[in-house]
Formats: C-alpha cells, sequence, structure tokens
C-alpha cells in the first residue's frame, strides 16, 4: 500500500557512524577544551559538596558555643559557594559547547543537502519525500543529543561514580562502596538489556511516523487528483491504517518504557534503602558520626541522581543513532551519474550537438533509445518528433545527464559530455521541461530563478519576451504575486509561460523545449513560437514536439519511431516522403479541423 515501508530493522547500532561527527567538532577546538575543563570543575565541585555538608551536621552536633556558631556559618557559606560552583560551570560548559553543537547540526544539515541535490534522477523518482523529511530532521537532532549529552554526561557520570566508590573505599566501610558499585552495575546491566530490547519499538515507532508523514505528504501534493477522483475517503482511510499502524507501535514502546523505568527504580530503591540502613547501624554502633550518615546519604542521592539520568540518556542515546544511522545512510547513496576524476570545464564555442549511436535503456530487457545518431548544427533549430514513448524526452534526460548513455555519445563542440563536469554543462543549458514545477514565491522571483544575479530590467525583458506583462499586469499584486506550492495557482500555461521566461533569461548557448507550448492557447503559442523563432539564430535550439504545427520552420526535424531515426529532414521533404511523418501530419491536421482521420 502506498507510504508503507518495511518493518524496523533489528540489527545491531552501527556504531562507526560516529567517526563522521569528528571532523565537524573539529572547526571549535578551543571551545571544546574550555568546556572539558569547566565539566571537570563541575565534578570536582560535585563531590565535594557532600563532604561539606558532613562537616556541617557534625559541627552542629557538637558541643561548644563557639562551633555552634563560628564553624557552621563557614561550613555553610562554603558549602553554597561549591553550590553555586557546580551549577556555574556546568551553565559554562553548556553554553561553551552549544555553539559546538549548533555548528555540527548545520555542516551535517547542509552535507546531506548538497548531497541531495548531486544525486541522479533516479533516485528522487523513486524517494520518499515525507519519509525522507523526517529522517533528516530526525538524524540532525540526534546529532543534537550525542553531542550534548553523551560526551558530557555519560562520561562524567561514570566519573563521578568511579570518584564516589574511590571515596567510600578510602574513608568507609567497603560495604558501602560494593553497595554502590554492584548497584551500579546491575542499573547499568538491566539499562542496556531492557534498551536493546526496546529498540524495536523505537524504530517501529519511528518507521510508522515516517509512513504516515509520506502518506499524508503525498496525498495532499497530489490535491487535485485526489478531487478529479473524489477519493478523500480513500485517502483518509490510508491515512488512517497508518495512524493506527503508528498508534499501536507507540503502545508498545510506552509499554516497554514503562517496564524499564520500573525495573531501573527498584534497583535504585533497594541500593539507597539498604546504604541507609547499613548506616543507620554504623551510627548507632558508634563508628560513624551522624555527619557521616548524612554524606551516604548525599553520595548515594549524587550517584543515582545523574545514574538515573544516565539510564535517560543511554535509551534516548539508542534511539539517536537509529536516527542518525538512517540520515547518514543517505550520505552513503552513490549517484549512478557522476563526474569523472578529470572531468573539466565544458567549453562551448559553437554549441553543436551530435548523437552518435546513442543507446539506453533502464532495464536491459527494454530499450528507450535504439541507436539514434544525427546532428544539430550551431545555431539552427532542429526539431525531435514521433509517437508517444518513441524516446523523445529521453533524448533531452540523457544531453543534460540527468542519465548517462548505455552505449555510444553525445557531444557538444566535439566533446564527449560524460567527460566534462555536470554543472558545466548544465549552465550552458537552458531548459524548457514539459512539467512546469515552480517555487512558493512570487512570480518575478521564479523568473530570476533563472538567472539569479539578472537585474530587475533583464528578468521583465523575459517577462515580455515570454508573453506574460498583460497577464501580470491583470493580478492584484502583479509580479509580487504568490504562484503556492508547485505553482498550483496558476494554470498550466501561465506556468509554462513563466517557465519559458526563467529559460531566456539563462541565457544560455544550447536551448532545449520539451512540448513547451503544449499547454498554451493558439495567440500565446503564437507569440511563444515568435520568440523562440527568433533566439534560435542566435543560440542551438532543440525542440521536442508533440504538436507538428510548431515546428515546421525547424531547420531539421528528426522523426523517432521505437527509439530510433525513421526518418529526418525538413518539413517539406518529410511530407513528400509520404512517411511516418507525412501519417503523423495527416492525422493532427485531421484532429484540428475535427474532420475523423481514416
Amino acid at each position: 500500500m502506498r507510504g508503507m515501508t518495511n518493518s524496523a530493522p533489528s540489527s545491531p547500532i552501527n556504531w562507526s557512524v560516529l567517526k563522521t561527527l569528528f571532523p565537524y567538532l573539529l572547526e571549535f577546538r578551543t571551545r571544546i577544551a574550555l568546556a572539558v575543563v569547566c565539566l571537570v570543575l563541575t565534578k570536582l565541585a560535585s563531590v565535594g559538596a557532600p563532604f561539606i555538608l558532613k562537616h556541617i551536621v557534625d559541627a552542629l552536633d557538637a558541643k561548644g558555643a563557639n562551633q555552634l556558631i563560628v564553624m557552621p556559618l563557614m561550613l555553610l557559606l562554603a558549602y553554597g559557594v561549591v553550590r553555586f560552583s557546580n551549577v556555574l560551570f556546568g551553565e559554562l560548559r553548556d553554553t561553551l559547547f552549544g555553539r559546538v553543537t549548533e555548528r555540527a547540526m548545520r555542516r551535517v544539515g547542509l552535507a546531506v543537502f548538497r548531497h541531495l541535490h548531486a544525486l541522479d534522477l533516479d533516485f528522487h523518482l523513486n524517494r520518499r519525500t515525507g519519509g525522507l523529511s523526517r529522517d533528516i530532521e530526525r538524524g540532525t537532532n540526534g546529532i543534537s543529543f550525542l553531542l550534548r549529552f553523551m560526551v558530557f554526561n555519560i562520561l562524567p557520570t561514570l566519573l563521578e561514580i568511579s570518584m564516589v566508590i574511590g571515596l567510600l573505599l578510602w574513608k568507609y566501610d567497603p560495604w558501602f562502596a560494593l553497595i554502590v558499585a554492584v548497584s551500579v552495575v546491575a542499573y547499568v546491566s538491566f539499562s542496556i538489556f531492557a534498551t536493546e530490547w526496546r529498540l524495536a519499538f523505537v524504530r517501529e515507532a519511528n518507521q510508522a511516523e515516517s509512513s504516515s508523514s509520506t502518506r499524508a505528504i503525498d496525498s495532499l501534493l497530489n490535491y487535485e487528483t485526489v478531487k478529479y477522483f473524489t477519493n478523500e475517503s480513500f485517502e483518509a482511510q490510508g491515512y488512517d491504517e497508518n495512524l493506527e499502524q503508528w498508534e499501536q507501535a507507540r503502545r508498545k514502546n510506552r509499554l516497554s518504557l514503562f517496564a524499564l523505568n520500573g525495573g531501573q527504580s527498584l534497583i535504585i530503591a533497594a541500593a539507597v534503602t539498604s546504604s541507609m540502613v547499613l548506616a543507620a547501624l554504623r551510627v548507632s554502633q558508634g563508628s560513624m558520626t551522624l555527619g557521616d550518615f548524612v554524606l551516604i546519604n548525599a553520595f548515594m542521592m549524587q550517584v543515582f541522581m545523574p545514574l538515573n539520568f544516565l539510564g535517560f540518556v543511554y535509551r534516548e542515546m539508542k534511539g539517536s543513532m537509529a536516527n542518525i544511522e538512517n540520515m547518514f545512510a543517505l550520505l552513503k547513496v552513490k549517484p549512478a551519474v557522476s563526474d569523472t576524476a578529470d572531468a573539466k570545464a565544458l567549453q562551448v564555442s559553437k554549441g553543436e550537438i551530435e548523437f552518435r549511436d546513442v543507446r539506453f535503456h533502464y532495464t536491459p530487457e527494454r530499450g528507450i533509445v535504439n541507436g539514434v545518431t544525427f546532428t544539430v548544427p550551431a545555431n539552427k533549430k532542429v526539431a525531435v518528433v514521433g509517437s508517444s514513448g518513441a524516446g523523445k524526452s529521453t533524448l533531452f534526460k540523457l544531453l543534460f545527464r540527468f542519465y548517462d548513455v548505455t552505449s555510444g555519445e553525445i557531444l557538444i563542440d566535439g566533446q564527449d559530455i560524460r567527460q566534462v563536469t555536470q554543472g558545466s554543462l548544465r549552465s550552458h543549458i537552458g531548459v524548457v521541461p514539459q512539467d512546469t514545477v515552480l517555487f512558493n514565491t512570487s512570480i518575478f522571483e521564479n523568473v530570476r530563478y533563472g538567472r539569479i544575479a539578472a537585474t530587475d530590467d533583464e528578468v521583465w525583458k523575459a517577462i515580455g519576451m515570454a508573453h506574460l506583462k498583460d497577464f501580470i499586469a491583470e493580478l492584484p499584486e502583479q509580479e509580487k504575486t504568490l504562484v503556492g506550492e508547485r505553482g498550483l495557482k496558476l494554470s498550466g500555461g501561465e506556468k509554462q509561460r513563466v517557465s519559458i521566461a526563467r529559460a531566456l533569461l539563462k541565457q544560455p548557448e544550447i536551448m532545449v523545449f520539451d512540448e513547451a507550448t503544449s499547454s498554451l492557447d493558439s495567440q500565446s503559442e503564437k507569440v511563444i513560437l515568435q520568440a523562440i523563432s527568433e533566439i534560435s539564430h542566435q543560440q542551438t535550439t532543440l525542440v521536442i514536439a508533440h504538436r507538428l504545427s510548431t515546428i515546421k520552420d525547424a531547420d531539421l526535424i528528426i522523426v523517432l519511431d521505437g527509439g530510433q531515426v525513421a526518418e529526418q529532414g525538413t518539413h517539406g521533404d518529410l511530407l513528400r516522403r509520404n512517411g511516418l511523418y507525412a501519417r503523423l501530419w495527416e492525422i493532427q491536421q485531421h484532429a484540428s479541423s475535427g474532420e475523423p482521420s481514416v
């Protein structure tokens, strides 16, 4: 069913993905060093506070007026300073390391964004937009959690526990240290076991959330199609099925969390109670003072409060690792189309395009282009026509290197396009696609997207050439009118004219029109065809067309049939041959006149 994904994997977390984070931390070496210093000072203050508290209690319990007034007051002041230092250094640590975390999230997020744009068309045709967005969001949030808590909470907590055990062994009955050590080992072991057990539920919940998000976004992006076929109930039912799976996954996650928290609380309660009973017994025997009893109690709180937090951190860390694993898996996806190691920038002197025995297939069983050979002379207009599925648009995708040819060559001014950089190749080609998608911004800015650095006058000139001025003048906000997501506020013809203006503004040496006038009315089509005719004398123009009436003036017409060149010549030559082109022309002429074709 649409929007469904595979169940959550049960394989262990790949901890090696953390290595990818290290380069992002090196930008702020000084900040990290200062944060570590603050961390050490925080833990020293944290461990020292119970000793001051012990002496305060002993001083208050002692007899003597001077001790009763002077000594506790000094110790209380010292205790206040230590507690304040603990908080102060902790805040300084978080403030210093916050910049590191935020910059790492920014760098990783940018790296993933750039990588997604570098992937080939096939990846984006098969992607799940909603699920992909959630994977990136959860992955970057997971990085924040790991950097802030794993490095500055887990290891420091374990260090603090080691210090407490050492102090208990040095100053008190070894049984206290044994109780702490055993309870810590039991707590950590139980937390690891239970967390590993419930990790599958965390992943299942995340997967269900991604599925429901994907389903919702997919449905909303195709809002018009849903309305065309009155399938609102079907879409709602499908979305509810995804939400039901999310609900069940969340219930399992919640129940497993209850079991984990209950077990951890039981271990903590048993450890604290055992240590307090032993301390009370030693006080009653006279081997420990009341201050020692308070110190033991403070140490137990000191150990188990961060240890309880350690359990939370570990649980969340495992979930974050699953999210980071998904995000970094995107970085491991290799594009099917990539630049060679010695790729150079394309040098366009004339703009001649040559297809030499070009073959291409998506699968070996189904060939799309089967040995196509023809030349598009510089500053000439060449049209490629044929019935649906003949391979017309595929030739454009191969020229633009959305895909690489299976065999053969495509050359521009004698340079194999596989040997030049993709960026330089595409910078010399302007495209007006059949399916125009616009950004959710103003009409003016959508046109300017063709050349970001263009002046307003240049943008208006392109708008004029695309027959858009009159339409813009009629809008309430004129050129500032927002076009809506994917340009849904505009008609098909209006979007196509924006696309034409955008391509004209780019001013490339090569122009490709892929069914560029298919959504235009007759009057607009006439104006656009005139503009195309004018620029075709200044640029090499490749027109992929279905309506033959739009390409009668082409210098050369290539007729494709079954992925091969069936005929080529001018409009008049092809009609005189009375072949495939002539039959297509006759069919379209009869269709436009309303007469049945025979």
